[in-house]
């Protein structure tokens, strides 16, 4: 059977983008595909003969049909995932307006933010069913194209998980894309430390200061266990990817340590594991 992915989301939000990555790793691409034909691509890619082992779908914007669809393959024995990409009204407002574009939904009494709007409340049901949620907002376009990378050039086998372990900011707000989120603000904060205040939690003074605090240790110890108890109950729903976020204020030191130490932790136990530090440049 086929691998197929299909590649759904805001207008905006990273699609195409999001298809030459895919393009660029080996998958068969297919751009704006009308929901009724996937099923037909399907089939076609997966007749004997075909030399089309994983094939990349952008669906286009009949979003009512294509959890339906996604459904119908799956019981046809395929392997289907759906990425989502997402991304704040505000940014995708100033992309429109950068590029001179019009919004597929908006027309001349429909500005470009209830057009946004309106297709993010179609499309709530797809983003709830997901498999896979980026959040595009604060991604330029190399950062985008690492993390599609991250997630599908060494992907798990079938029946494992990838993790996506991201230390951020709460000031900065919480990461959309999060499936799971902790906040490790009750631990001393570096920044404090005039010594460490310019470090971050990558260097060796600040993970010592970070990871020697007691409860730094009770804390790892106990999220990991929930996290191996958890992850066989998120496969068994059908999940191949789980994004973890860690949180202290800045972004730069607790939750960076913190992240750093609980995706070593995770990889020992034999999960795939890729950490992001979202805000430590900022």
């Amino acid at each position: 059977m086929t691998e197929v992915v299909v590649i759904t989301g805001l207008s905006g939000a990273g699609r195409s983008q999001a298809a030459g990555v895919l393009e660029d790793l080996g998958w068969y691409v297919v751009d704006n595909l009308p929901t009724s034909l996937i099923d037909t691509i399907v089939d076609l890619a997966s007749a004997p003969g075909s030399e089309i082992p994983r094939l990349a779908l952008v669906a286009g914007r009949q979003h009512a049909e294509l959890l339906d669809a996604v459904a119908h393959l799956r019981s046809s024995g395929h392997h289907v995932r759906v990425l989502y990409l997402d991304a704040d009204s505000p940014e995708l407002v100033r992309r429109y307006e950068a590029t001179r574009r019009r919004h597929p939904l908006a027309d001349s009494r429909t500005g470009v933010l209830n057009a946004i709007e309106t297709e993010r409340a179609s499309l709530e049901a797809v983003k709830a069913s997901a498999d896979m949620l980026i959040d595009t907002s604060q991604l330029n376009v190399h950062q985008f194209r690492d993390k599609l990378i991250g997630a599908f050039e060494g992907e798990a086998p079938a029946g494992r998980m990838q993790l996506a372990v991201q230390a951020f900011g709460f000031k900065y707000g919480l990461p959309l894309d999060a499936d799971v989120v902790m906040d490790v603000r009750f631990l001393p904060n570096p920044h404090w430390v005039p010594e460490l205040r310019p470090q971050t939690g990558l260097d060796e003074a600040v993970r010592d200061y970070v990871l020697n605090q007691p409860a730094t240790k009770t804390f790892i110890d106990r999220f990991e266990q929930m996290l191996v108890d958890l992850i066989p109950a998120y496969i068994t729903e059908g999940k191949s990817y789980l994004t973890i976020a860690i949180g202290c204020t800045g972004g730069r030191h607790r939750s960076v340590a913190v992240t750093e130490e609980l995706a070593r932790h995770l990889i020992a136990d034999g999960f795939q594991a890729r950490v992001t530090h979202r805000d430590i440049a900022r």
